[in-house]
């Protein structure tokens, strides 16, 4: 018995021993288990509220922000949060992301978070600005010490934040002489301000009255002064108006505003296009945009619109409670717009666009020494100043379904050139020695195929001329002449010649238009098809600036000048015949002009050295048929090379071809070239 008390009396101290060390390692344990709490509750703490920064959320803030910190700043939970949003959305800053994001220990209570904010503001990029402030426990949590540095480094207080904003000027569009053809004007906004529209009757009557001398209807009006943010006290805009045209309505308000205007008007709409506001989808584009920004939408005015738009300025500061100017956060100085000065003369652009007279159609002058453009015009056309200052859905549908179509750019379509096109294939053949101007061709009737193979297929002329040499056959715009002159050099000589010109290159132009096309293949694989491309129709595809370009060979020693549009655009040619070749042409031409069967003899003024070549192109289903024709005139001068014209008109009728409209057009231009 006492041996086992022994035994039992050295058993209990090593018990309690061993609970003792137990205890220990538990409460060690406890205590890293808790370490690794708090370090993981600052953790999430930081970074919930570093989301909350980048996602914008901040009705969230009251789960990270502990309420001490504002409170005793004399801020309410509301206000910081109001705060943030006027601030970060009222500038539009967007972009926001995190980094450089570290969590150091100050004490088992405290914890210090810094991290770095970049994001984009109206102004562009900031990067890397600077954070600092504390996670502290409170109420048992780990919360974010707040303060106003926290929305911007160097804010305190009351401090607040403004966005000066310095909107760029946008370039203007002018001439080679720098007469204005997208300018900058003032206008005047008309717009209701609800309390003049006074009550009942009086106000129904007004509005009527409003409709009727502003051409709006009245559901439009009601539906604007219905919108969600108009007041009794504030302007409502209704329509822009020409500021000499702002009469006085009763309930009508005016303010003026900067508008872009096209003195041109339907003259140069689709060279020139016109501006309007930003859209979704031009927003999803360019992030460089903001919602009231005014782009580019047709024309040069979208071809140049980044260098015509120019840069937007402005700065951020801290402002003192009081207004006073404490800190500058972001400046940037705006940059107007360029002004793109043009090879257009407007004068010339005007007169080739009235003297088209509204029928579907095409103008291009040329000067053919330098390529600079005179006038790109397309007709019908549109009033772009509708565009800028509001086109009502009539005006629009209008236009829309107007069957001359009246939105299409004619001038970079591409068309069968018709018979103006021989002048080419006269130049293939004469550097090819197939042509030469004495070389007699007996063709007898109107019509002609070359064999049996050709099936129900011939060619057909206007005249019945015997004994066809290259100068009648300009003159009387032979069509079998020239097919069997085509025939004669075979394809791969008349192709290889046609491949000195432009056929396949894109022009270098702020002008969208289709590379110009020979055939819808490599090769013809077809007589009939080669026969008919000689006199300009086959497959054939060339727009009338296209065929400008082409044309100026015979002004230039056989060399193509480019076409240009900008007046510092640098000159570019290239050979396409022999200078021999040219002016062998350029004397028939004048023939054209001078004989009196020349098809061009309309044109004929003892005064002017002119050269010219008609054509028609005929659109048909089927031989034998009656099909639309489209009618050509190139026209230029000879003597002192002053201009060149290609002129189109589509599905002309007696008394309106390309050649009739455009005469009085040309007596013109040598007079104001004169001058």
């Amino acid at each position: 018995m006492g041996l086992i008390k022994k035994k039992k009396r050295r058993i209990i101290p090593y018990v309690v021993v061993a609970m003792i060390i137990l205890a220990g390692v538990g409460s060690i344990l406890f205590y890293l288990f808790m370490l690794k709490d708090d370090s993981r509750q600052v953790r999430e703490a930081a970074y919930h509220f570093i989301s909350i920064l980048e996602n914008k959320d901040y009705e969230k803030l009251g789960d990270v922000l502990a309420k001490q910190s504002y409170s005793s700043l004399d801020y309410t939970l509301e206000e910081v949060i109001n705060k943030y949003e006027r601030i970060y959305n009222g500038i539009g800053i967007h972009d926001i992301r995190a980094s450089n994001i570290r969590i150091e220990k100050i004490s088992n209570k405290e914890q210090e978070l810094s991290y770095q904010l970049s994001f984009t503001t109206p102004l562009g990029k900031l990067e890397h600005l600077d954070y600092r402030t504390q996670i502290i426990k409170e109420d048992g949590l780990y919360m974010v010490k707040w303060d106003p540095s926290l929305i911007f480094p160097g804010m305190e207080g009351k401090d607040k934040v403004e966005f000066h904003y310095w909107k760029a000027e946008r370039g203007e569009i002018k001439d080679h002489r720098g007469n204005g053809l997208a300018v900058n004007e003032d206008f005047k906004e008309a717009g209701i301000v609800p309390k003049d529209l006074s009550q009942g009757n009086e106000k129904e009557e007004r509005i009527q009255n409003i409709s009727q001398q502003l051409n709006i209807p009245v559901e439009e009006i009601e539906q604007k002064l219905n919108q969600g943010w108009v007041k009794d006290d504030l302007f409502v805009p209704i329509k822009i108006i020409e500021s000499d045209k702002a009469e006085v309505i009763p309930g009508i308000s005016y303010r003026t505003i900067k508008q872009r205007y096209y003195p041109l008007k339907e003259a140069a709409a689709h060279l020139i296009g016109y501006v309007g506001k930003v859209t979704k989808e031009d927003l999803d584009k360019n992030h460089d945009l903001t919602e009231d920004d005014i782009i580019g939408k047709a024309g040069l005015e979208r071809a140049f619109d980044k260098e015509l738009r120019g840069k937007d300025g402005g700065e951020i500061i801290i402002v003192g409670e009081n207004g006073e100017r404490k800190q500058e956060i972001q400046k940037q100085e705006k940059a107007d717009g360029e002004t793109i000065q043009l090879t257009i003369d407007r004068y010339i652009q005007l007169e080739a666009f009235r003297h088209l007279k509204g029928k579907p159609g095409a103008t291009i002058v040329m000067n053919p020494k330098d390529g600079g453009l005179y006038a790109v015009v397309s007709s019908p056309s549109y009033d772009p100043n509708k565009m800028v200052q509001g086109i009502s859905l009539e005006e629009y549908d209008a236009y829309a379904g107007d069957e001359n179509k009246p939105f299409i750019s004619r001038f970079a379509i591409g068309y069968a050139p018709g018979s103006t096109f021989k002048t080419i294939t006269s130049s293939i053949g004469l550097d090819a020695q197939v042509t030469y101007p004495d070389k007699l061709r007996e063709i007898n009737g109107l019509s002609w195929q070359k064999d049996k193979s050709w099936g129900g297929y011939s060619i057909t002329r206007v005249s019945d001329v015997q004994n066809v040499d290259m100068r009648k056959a300009l003159i009387y715009s032979d069509n079998i002449y020239f097919a069997q002159e085509a025939l004669e050099m075979g394809e791969e000589v008349f192709r290889d010649g046609l491949n000195k010109f432009i056929f396949g290159e894109e022009f270098d132009l702020p002008i969208a238009m289709k590379p110009a096309k020979i055939s819808n293949q490599p090769e013809f694989k077809s007589e009939i098809l080669l026969a008919d491309t000689a006199y300009g129709q086959g497959e054939l595809l060339i727009s009338p600036i296209q065929q400008a370009a082409m044309y100026s060979v015979f002004q230039n020693e056989g060399k193509i000048v480019y076409p240009r549009l900008l007046v510092n655009d640098k000159l570019k040619v290239k050979s396409a015949i022999t200078a021999s070749t040219a002016n062998e042409m350029k004397k028939w031409l004048e023939e054209v002009v001078k004989d009196p069967n020349g098809t061009a003899h309309l044109l004929y003024n003892p005064k002017f050295q002119l050269a010219a070549k008609t054509g028609t192109a005929e659109l048909k289903m089927q031989q034998g048929e009656q099909g639309d024709e489209n009618s050509f005139l190139l026209a230029f001068d000879t003597e002192q090379a002053s201009f060149l014209l290609l002129s189109l008109v589509e599905h002309y009728t007696a008394g309106s071809s390309a050649t009739q409209l455009n005469k009085s057009f040309i007596e013109d231009l040598y007079q104001y070239l004169d001058e």
